[in-house]
């Protein structure tokens, strides 16, 4: 019987480190010519959503300064968990980027039976702003005001009907919390985002919504109204609509978040150039004055400060998912 060496030969040994230094090497330069095709953003609710219109501001005037196009591809479905998947399972590169709110990791694991824990399968990159949510009611409403809502929904438990940008997203956690706060029962309607969500109130089939910011001309037109702001500060655009805090409901001060997340593995290098484009996107005047228009804000946060955010999200939504029971499939 033949007798064959399992230690490799001074041959084979020079071929394999030659090999491994062509990869290496062709790594290295992957991450150095980083971008050299498009990018995605990949956004997990449909056109006209708060984090879509973010995403579509961002990705112009990225791609310009990168030198490569910066694609929004809309994965919409199970309060972003789909795209988190999609994005969370793609090449290592720095081309597949998910775009989204910040409840993918603070509050979707706590949501989900089945959920893929972002923290494991993603890195978080930087977050890019928040925008405020806004208590928007239907026209035709009986009550003029978010005292009246409470005293009527406190008087008809259960009658009242809230839609959501989808389970799990959230302005349906801060929904949650806003009944919790007032203690009233409202029946839960949600829909595939935030545009379906306000053309719903709009058409009379629920009561109310906690919109990001796309009602604006809505509310102008008198085709739905403003009774609250879930923030700490009102809003810049209607600066007589009390926060939900003046209007007798403390403790729903949450902005709605969004960050950037890239899936295990992408080089720290390509990271960093990525977080330092978008801080200079961010900082254009033009970027700013778009988010203004959503009263919204263009608001560069690093990976460690994206972190702390994150951290902190997760502690408060937790709590509430626990308290309020909410067990998604």
């Amino acid at each position: 019987m033949a007798h064959f060496s399992r230690s490799p030969t001074r041959r084979q040994a020079l071929a394999l480190a030659a090999l491994a230094a062509v990869a290496v090497h062709g790594s290295a330069n992957a991450q150095a010519t980083w971008p050299d095709k498009s990018v995605r953003l990949v956004v997990g609710f449909p056109p006209g959503g708060g984090v879509d219109v973010m995403a579509r501001i961002v990705a112009q005037p990225l791609g310009d300064l990168l030198g490569r196009q910066v694609v929004v591809d809309n994965k919409p479905g199970a309060a972003s968990n789909l795209a988190m998947v999609e994005v969370a399972r793609a090449p290592a590169d720095g081309y597949h980027i998910l775009i989204g709110p910040t409840t993918v990791e603070s509050a979707n694991p706590f949501l989900y039976k089945a959920a893929a824990t972002p923290a494991a399968d993603l890195l978080p990159v930087a977050g890019i702003g928040r925008y405020q949510l806004h208590l928007v009611v239907r026209p035709g409403f009986p009550g003029k005001d978010l005292a009246e809502l409470i005293t009527y929904a406190r008087a008809n438990p259960g009658k009242l009907t809230y839609a959501s940008a989808g389970a799990g997203t959230t302005p349906h956690l801060i929904s949650e919390l806003f009944l919790q706060q007032a203690g009233i029962q409202v029946l839960h309607v949600p829909y595939r985002g935030s545009a379906p969500a306000l053309q719903a109130v709009m058409a009379g089939e629920t009561d109310f919504v906690m919109d990001p910011g796309i009602s604006f001309q809505h509310v102008r037109a008198g085709k739905v109204w403003m009774f609250g702001v879930a923030s700490t500060a009102r809003s810049r655009q209607f600066p007589d609509v009390p926060t939900m805090t003046e209007g007798g409901v403390p403790g729903l001060e949450f902005d709605t978040w969004v960050g950037l997340w890239a899936p295990l593995g992408t080089p720290e290098d390509v990271r960093s150039k990525l977080a330092k484009a978008v801080a200079q996107v961010l900082s254009k005047a033009e970027v700013k004055q778009k988010m203004q228009a959503l009263n919204g804000e263009a608001l560069f946060m690093d990976t460690a400060e994206y972190r702390n955010l994150l951290g902190r999200e997760t502690r408060a939504f937790s709590a509430l998912i626990k308290n309020r029971k909410i067990v998604l499939e």
